[in-house]
């Protein structure tokens, strides 16, 4: 074993031993749920960062730079403004709805608005869209313990669902927020040990961008604003963080920290990536970029760094879908159809039951799927098209009443679906499959909001 696998061990062990510690400490749902509506700026800061600091925004956005170059800046850049979105605008005024009612979750916000039905459809599409991100990020996990330690791809990821699970069942947002303080931390020390020697291993980072465009590139670019800055205000996972908030001046502080950092972080992966493409232009896929280079071009103890930090960005990110399915599938499924008067406990018991199936769930998809980027952008194109129309009608415009969320959902996914099918996800020019279903979906609700 080497040392740097035994630090990797270590460093996982220490995150289980920390959420369990910190588990001991909850007492019912809303512990669990909501993590008693007690943290401030600061942990919503880091809860959020490290959700959003995934497999995407560093082993995927790496990727995207090593086949586009600048354009990659979008893929996170994008991440950062919808988040700012969610700061200044979604946030505050959903925690305010959600500590008046006591909500829980998406899903008790919609059945207030349009009713158990809307709640159910909602819930059946995070449900399922929730796994693909899931396996994106344990695959991720994967990838990096088989360049460091030579485990297999998908024991690896195996592995890394195992831990995810045990520190997150412990304690649910209670715990995760602690563990992801920890996470940030290493995060962002490790990829900042590693930007100077990554930059200077070639002579010039700006000559290696001279060919590629800031604007659009073969995969991402301004376009891609239009996928991930409403997934990233509207993210049923990420507005239930928020509700732990314990005000929504917390709130609103603790997502703009996190939007401003997204922003300024969406510079490193495009580093490293034309990095990456000037050393190892002949890498078999682009998403071992980043992983082939903090293994092989700087100093071990760097290298150590940065690999705890590529494994703390897909664990965090793991254990947020986790908090969605668990939450999700407890409240919105079991409490909310099957056994209305549960009691807390029960409800507490079958969330916990619901974050091992779902790890279970997304380790299995990681034999199907073998790019990070297809899943990510199958999860957030679903979540956009379902949830833009009904979340924001709620705030703004309920009128439309239940009929028109339902029939916005069924319209938006149907297109989206089509779109897809039709010109196999190529969309029309910059009107990519997910933006003409989010604007079908949109339209439909207006029409039965006026009429």
């Amino acid at each position: 074993m080497t040392l740097l696998t035994l630090l990797l061990l270590s460093y996982s062990v220490g995150l289980i031993v920390l959420g369990v510690w910190v588990g001991r400490r909850v007492r019912g749902t809303a512990d669990f749920f909501v993590a008693g509506r007690s943290l401030g700026p600061g942990l919503i800061f880091c809860t959020f960062l490290a959700a959003n600091l995934g497999a995407g925004t560093t082993v995927g956005a790496t990727g995207y730079a090593y086949r586009d170059g600048l354009a990659a800046w979008w893929w996170d850049g994008s991440a950062g403004l919808g988040s700012l979105v969610l700061a200044f605008w979604v946030g505050p005024r959903i925690w305010r709805e959600a500590n008046r009612l006591g909500l829980f979750t998406v899903g008790d916000f919609l059945e207030h608005h349009f009713g158990r039905g809307v709640r159910g459809l909602a819930a059946i599409i995070i449900w399922g869209v929730s796994f693909f991100i899931l396996c994106a990020q344990l695959r991720g996990a994967g990838e990096v313990l088989e360049r460091v330690a030579g485990i297999p791809l998908n024991l690896g990821a195996f592995f890394a669902a195992a831990g995810t699970v045990a520190y997150f069942v412990a304690g649910g947002l209670i715990s995760a927020a602690r563990v992801n303080l920890v996470q940030v931390v290493v995060m962002l020390v490790g990829f900042t040990l590693a930007v100077p020697f990554v930059a200077g291993s070639v002579p010039s980072v700006p000559a290696l961008a001279a060919d590629t465009s800031f604007w659009r590139g073969s995969s991402v670019g301004w376009h891609t604003l239009l996928l991930l800055g409403p997934a990233f205000f509207l993210s049923p996972g990420l507005i239930q963080k928020g509700f732990g908030a314990r005000d929504a001046d917390a709130l609103r502080r603790g997502v703009a920290w996190n939007g401003f950092t997204l922003m300024a972080f969406a510079c490193l992966p495009v580093v490293f990536g034309l990095v990456a493409r000037a050393l190892h232009p002949d890498l078999a896929r682009p998403e071992m970029a980043l992983p082939a280079l903090l293994a092989l071009d700087v100093p071990p103890v760097v290298g150590a760094f940065g690999l705890m930090a590529v494994l703390s960005a897909e664990i965090s990110t793991a254990d947020a879908v986790l908090y969605m399915l668990a939450t999700s599938g407890a409240r919105d499924f079991y409490k909310g159809f099957l056994r209305p008067y549960a009691s807390d406990t029960e409800v507490l018991r079958v969330a916990r039951i619901l974050a091992v199936v779902g790890g279970l769930v997304g380790f299995a998809l990681t034999f199907v799927f073998d790019s990070i980027g297809e899943a990510l952008r199958l999860f957030y194109s679903l979540m956009v098209v379902t949830l833009f129309t009904p979340i924001l009608g709620g705030l703004l415009l309920p009128r439309a009443g239940r009929w028109g969320a339902l029939a916005s959902m069924l319209v938006g996914v149907a297109t989206f679906a089509t779109i897809q099918i039709v010109t196999n996800g190529a969309g029309y020019g910059w009107a990519e499959p997910h933006f003409i279903g989010l604007c079908a979906s949109a339209l439909t609700y207006l029409i039965l909001a006026v009429f």
